[in-house]
């Protein structure tokens, strides 16, 4: 039975200049078993604007830990989901493949666990005309990396949040709240 019962992760990757293309993944992962699992399993039928599907690199390469996506914003149109169910969901699974070759993720007990993975793919991108679909990629790769190695370490560490305190500030609250 996998020791990995229940771990959460985050990580931002900025875009480049003039792009929608921002990558905020939130991982949730753990033991089949557990409280992960559990919540895995339910995610199984779809909700109106929040599309859920397992992650996969293309047609039958579905990745392991199963893996199911979901998103963050409400999805409006059909290019929304193209670029969702495509780029996204391509860097997503080249990511975790990827951490299990680094030794990120533990190749031994991988059916054991699954992950459940938010993606925030900015409404703006879909109607982009010059969306770079790399840039894309490459924000959404780089950030579900990140965000899985930081779940399994337990990043950041409750000792890291007490020394930051009055230095780092939620972005939207530069202009609100001084320190």
């Amino acid at each position: 039975m996998s020791e990995i019962w229940f771990r959460t992760g985050e990580a931002t990757v900025l875009a480049a200049e003039g792009q929608y293309t921002d990558a905020m993944p939130e991982v949730l992962i753990g033991s089949t078993r557990g409280p992960v699992g559990q919540a895995f399993a339910s995610m199984m039928g779809q909700v109106q604007g929040h599309t859920r599907m397992f992650v996969v690199r293309d047609l039958n390469q579905l990745v392991r830990p199963a893996t199911m996506m979901t998103t963050k914003a409400t999805i409006h149109t059909a290019e929304y989901v193209e670029l969702l169910g495509g780029v996204v969901q391509a860097a997503t699974g080249d990511a975790i493949v990827d951490c299990i070759i680094e030794g990120i993720l533990p190749k031994e007990g991988l059916d054991e666990l699954c992950m459940i993975i938010m993606i925030w793919l900015d409404p703006r991108c879909a109607d982009h005309d010059d969306l770079d679909q790399k840039d894309l990629y490459r924000t959404n790769y780089e950030a579900t990396k990140l965000a899985i190695a930081r779940a399994l370490k337990g990043e950041p560490t409750v000792e890291e949040l007490i020394a930051n305190r009055k230095t780092v500030k939620h972005y939207a609250l530069e202009d609100v709240i001084e320190y």
